[in-house]
């Protein structure tokens, strides 16, 4: 459902708070939410005030849950470099920084306002970890596989066994990470090669774990036009953003099939 646009009113909190609530956000729903922030114009209390409506939506017994993902700044600045000892580019490596709970996130400004919230948890993983606050956060954050990071047994899998929803908040479905959950279950898919330093037994070194591929806009937004041409996309104008939610399991199931026939084409 498309209702109409507000973007006259200030965007402060009563209007998040409305919107969010219009949009299909619901006391006790676990929520991941992808977003940037500028795609509202000037909000009254930035980021904050953004988390704040969401969390007051989805209340105690909900949660909500954001990718804190850090692969611009963590990884190897010479991937194609595979002799060792080479004096600059060992030097590159050496200043890449290792990933510790409290390192920025680099997927805006609502993510890492998160990342600031008490009590909050943050899955492991160097590259691709999420970050959450509310009922379920330790539960969806506690494990996840270095590869195939959004994967199986990862913050993904256990979203889509909560039956989390997806928000989108002035991005599209090319920022969607569920997507790559999807792919990554696709006995075929694509590929890429994570690499990145990491401490063991006080020792820095650099791993490498497989991974599905980057999109890079080809197929993602076309599953999501395709999911919202059936009707079982929400969607609503918030301030001058353009919002959308979708049940996760449900639009996962559809995904998986629809990237598998895109991908054999």
């Amino acid at each position: 459902m498309e209702l109409n646009r507000r973007d006259a009113d200030p965007v402060d909190f009563d209007l998040l708070y409305r919107g969010f609530q219009e949009l299909g956000v619901a006391k006790g729903a676990t929520i991941v939410v992808h977003s940037s922030l500028s795609a509202f114009g000037e909000v009254a209390g930035g980021a904050g005030t953004v988390l704040h409506a969401l969390r007051k939506c989805v209340g105690e017994a909900g949660t909500v849950v954001v990718p804190a993902f850090t692969g611009d700044v963590i990884t190897d600045p010479r991937p194609d470099c595979r002799t060792a000892g080479v004096p600059e580019v060992e030097a590159a490596r050496a200043r890449v920084p290792l990933f510790h709970d409290a390192f920025p996130a680099g997927m805006g400004a609502v993510p890492n306002a998160v990342l600031t919230e008490p009590g909050r948890r943050r899955s492991r993983h160097p590259q691709a970890s999420v970050a959450a606050l509310g009922a379920a956060a330790e539960y969806i954050t506690e494990r996840q596989p270095f590869a195939y990071a959004l994967g199986a047994d990862s913050p993904f899998s256990r979203l889509y066994e909560l039956r989390a929803q997806i928000v989108l908040l002035g991005v599209g479905h090319n920022r969607n990470s569920f997507l790559h959950h999807a792919e990554s279950l696709l006995p075929v898919h694509r590929t890429k090669l994570r690499r990145f330093p990491y401490l063991v037994e006080g020792e820095r070194v650099w791993v490498e774990a497989p991974d599905v591929g980057n999109d890079d806009n080809t197929h993602f937004p076309r599953v999501g036009a395709d999911w919202a041409a059936q009707g079982q996309a929400r969607r609503q104008a918030i301030g001058a953003a353009r919002c959308e939610l979708v049940d996760a399991v449900p639009f996962i199931d559809f995904a998986r099939k629809r990237l598998g026939r895109l991908m054999s084409v």
